[in-house]
Order: C-alpha cells, then structure tokens, then sequence
C-alpha cells in the first residue's frame, strides 16, 4: 500500500494496482484482498490505492506506474448506495471507511478514479470490475438520475470491464497482458 511496503519487499516496480472505493480490509468478501492475494500467489506483484483523494491526480501516482494495468473498483457496495437511502437521502455514515466517516469516496467511484487515473497516466490500461461494473456494463436506467446511462465502460474510459468476481477472467487477462496481446493505450486492442 506504500513505498516503504514495496521497499521491503525488495520490489523497485508493481505489475497491477488496484484502486478501490473502500478501506483496505484483508477479509476474503473484499473483493481488493482477494483478488490482489490471487494475483499475488501467482508471482504478480500488485499494489493497492484504497480510498484516494479523486479531487488530485497525484494521489494515484503514489505507487507509480504499473507495468501491465491498473484495476479499479468503486468497493464492495455501490458507491451511490452508500451514499444515499432509497430516498434519495444523503447518509450519514460510510460502513466500509474508518470512524464510518462519509466523503472519501465521490458518487460513481470507478467512473471517477478512472477519469483521474487517465489524467495521472494518458497511456495505461485501465480494467474496471465489482458492483458497480456488473450492474452497469450494458445500458442501465439509473435511479439517482431518473434516466438511461450508457454503459459505464464508456462513461470511465476503460479499456475492459469484468463482471462478477471475477477470479478467473482477471488471471486470463493478467496471463495475456504479460504476453503482449494489448498494447498500452487506452482500448487494449487483441485482449
């Protein structure tokens, strides 16, 4: 999760980083650790970005550049569910923070960490998975709004969206980015 971290492990660069909308917690129904001990255990070496501030492109410069893709999810709930009640109601609290403290993460998390991850990096894959992705890959009538969104593939700029957990799809792409069947700009092409 930080420099000091890498430097101990005696690694100079990451393969992925994972951003994500919650706190960091190592429990296997948080889709971050779980996946980042998965691609971990298979010799990748991944980095985690939890809860940055959106608002400065630097804050996900912290780790550097990785050398395949960045991974990126809102967090185990729907960033606007945590947000807001079924009245559209601010909450007041954010289970998935500490202290609950709400505001650090923006509405439709993913969609903002990739626009800040394009600004930071121009050039990067950028592969978008969890809640979020799933329940809005296709066209979607989105509630908080009263309208019908496109998918949010093009609203974040991603180059690939994953549905579901996703364990198997992410080794997949991982194995495939390390044989150079996508290039490194935005669209990965072959992939």
């Amino acid at each position: 999760m930080t420099r000091d971290d890498m430097q101990r492990r005696g690694w100079d660069y990451l393969d992925f980083i994972f951003v994500s909308g919650d706190a960091y917690v190592d429990h296997p129904s948080f889709g971050s650790a779980l996946l980042t001990r998965l691609l971990e255990s298979r010799g990748y070496r991944v980095g985690l970005i939890c809860q940055p501030d959106w608002r400065d492109p630097e804050n996900f410069k912290v780790l550097g550049r990785p050398r395949l893709a960045f991974l990126v999810s809102g967090g185990n709930m729907d960033s606007m569910v945590l947000h807001y009640t079924a009245a559209k109601k601010p909450r007041s609290q954010d289970y998935y923070t500490p202290g609950k403290e709400m505001g650090k993460r923006p509405d439709r998390a993913t969609i903002v960490y990739c626009a800040a991850l394009r600004q930071a990096y121009k050039k990067i894959p950028l592969i978008i998975g969890g809640i979020e992705t799933s329940l809005r890959r296709l066209s979607h009538y989105d509630y908080w709004n009263d309208k019908v969104r496109r998918s949010i593939l093009v609203d974040a700029k991603a180059d690939l969206g994953v549905y579901g957990m996703g364990e198997r799809a992410l080794l997949e792409i991982a194995q495939r980015l390390e044989k150079g069947e996508a290039d490194s700009s935005p669209g990965i092409g072959r992939l």
